[in-house]
């Protein structure tokens, strides 16, 4: 499974509301529920109206569509990370995953999966 590593750093952010997130950026995940309004994007593009925010993650994504009948695929990956101390911040669109860990974990993530075989780009 080929992996492709992301050039930006990101952000993790609760914001206010939705008005001034940048959603023409490449990469702008939100999500809405009963008790918070979240964001992640890459850093330089974090709005103003921000609430609190956790700087310094790395992302990769899982190259190409994902099927939906397709099992185990994150948990593979998180498990190879978790048993080498390095956590995760998973996001998930229609397409595929993205995997993010803290900046100072990234390239030893990097290394524990290409370890395992998994083509990194």
């Amino acid at each position: 499974m080929n992996l492709n590593i992301l050039k930006q750093e990101f952000s993790v952010c609760k914001v206010e509301d939705f008005s001034m997130v940048h959603l023409e950026a490449d990469f702008c995940f939100i999500g809405k529920t009963d008790e918070e309004l979240s964001l992640v994007c890459a850093t330089e593009d974090v709005p103003g109206n921000t609430t609190a925010r956790d700087d310094g993650w790395r992302a990769f994504r899982i190259q190409g569509a994902l099927d939906f009948s397709l099992i185990g695929i994150l948990s593979k990956i998180s498990s190879l990370l978790a048993e080498n101390g390095i956590s995760i911040f998973a996001l998930s669109t229609y397409n595929t995953d993205y995997v993010l860990t803290k900046a100072e974990n990234f390239s030893r993530a990097v290394e524990v999966l290409s370890g395992a075989g998994y083509v990194i780009e």
